[in-house]
């Protein structure tokens, strides 16, 4: 039995599998209609989502399977004091997989302890969303006919981002990946994955300030939101803001080939101008992540087609 918690537990070759069979799914649907004919995914939302957990029902039932489980903790035996372990055990027993999503770091690692079906990690706190990564990579695959030889801009929020962090680590596995890091002081890329993954793996990258500089050097630019509540004060925050919002003014001096992206919910870091630029694939990440849903699920279920 495989679980899926990280993006690392999936090997490169077993990431590059999983896009050519959502490229696939994609191409020949009707081929995997039935693939997942008796079969229940469970998804377990101990908090909201709207996205992923709609993703992962559409993904199992364009498989032909069926779909259980509820969308907040205060729907569940949780709500009475019930153990995440003890649920998810409980739930085994009517699904053959599991997707959870959970704000404390750990949850599905320790749920995985007692539970005899698969579970995917649809997101733990601030930890990992290796799903979202996922998503990412066959978007920019699809986009780009690649995932090698890039230079990726992330632009935002870069501290607390959970999708930047794994998507940097997965992209740092590939060859030819340069990284442009953009944003204020205050929420700079971590040094862990600095030191334990960029240096160690001896990946060049740049830290910037500012967007309007280094645009036009970009392959991918991956947008995230700049946050009011992380700046110490509100003039930091008021000089900066204007500085992580692309609009179409920024986009005038990037590339024609380059893609946009985002992980979403959106609030302004893009504005609602920028969606009609063919460069935009942030609601393309979003039917992106329905198919490589439906990949995964096939492949924890070991179910060939």
């Amino acid at each position: 039995m495989r679980h899926l918690f990280d993006i690392v537990d999936l090997s490169v070759e077993e990431i590059d599998e999983l896009i050519s069979v959502a490229e696939d799914i994609i191409e020949n649907p009707d081929k995997y209609a039935n693939a997942c004919n008796r079969k229940k995914l469970a998804t377990l939302f101990f908090e909201p989502s709207t996205r992923t957990r709609l993703s992962f029902e559409a993904a199992m039932l364009e498989l032909g399977g069926s779909i259980l489980g509820f969308s907040s903790a205060d729907s569940s035996s949780a709500a009475k004091g019930e153990s995440v372990t003890d649920t998810v055990r409980t739930v085994g027993c009517y699904a053959d997989i599991i997707a959870m999503r959970h704000p404390k770091e750990g949850a599905p690692v320790a749920a995985a302890r007692r539970t005899t079906v698969p579970i995917i990690n649809a997101g733990d706190g601030g930890h990992n969303h290796p799903t979202q990564t996922l998503a990412d990579l066959l978007t920019i695959h699809r986009e780009k006919g690649r995932t090698d030889n890039l230079t990726v801009g992330f632009c935002g929020d870069l501290k607390f981002g959970r999708t930047v962090h794994s998507l940097v680590n997965a992209l740092s596995r590939y060859s030819g990946i340069k990284f442009v890091f953009v944003s204020p002081d205050e929420l700079k890329i971590p040094d862990y994955i600095k030191e334990g993954v960029l240096k160690q793996g001896n990946i060049p990258y740049t830290e910037e300030n500012r967007l309007e500089g280094v645009i036009d050097k970009l392959d991918i630019l991956y947008m995230t939101r700049v946050q009011r509540e992380r700046f110490f004060n509100e003039a930091d925050y008021i000089r900066l803001r204007d500085c992580y919002i692309l609009d179409n003014k920024k986009l005038e001096k990037a590339n024609s080939d380059l893609i946009v992206m985002h992980p979403l919910p959106r609030v302004n870091e893009i504005a609602v101008e920028v969606d009609d630029d063919p460069r935009a694939c942030y609601f393309k990440q979003v039917l992106n992540g329905k198919y490589i849903r439906m990949a995964l699920i096939l492949k924890l279920l070991g179910v060939k087609v």
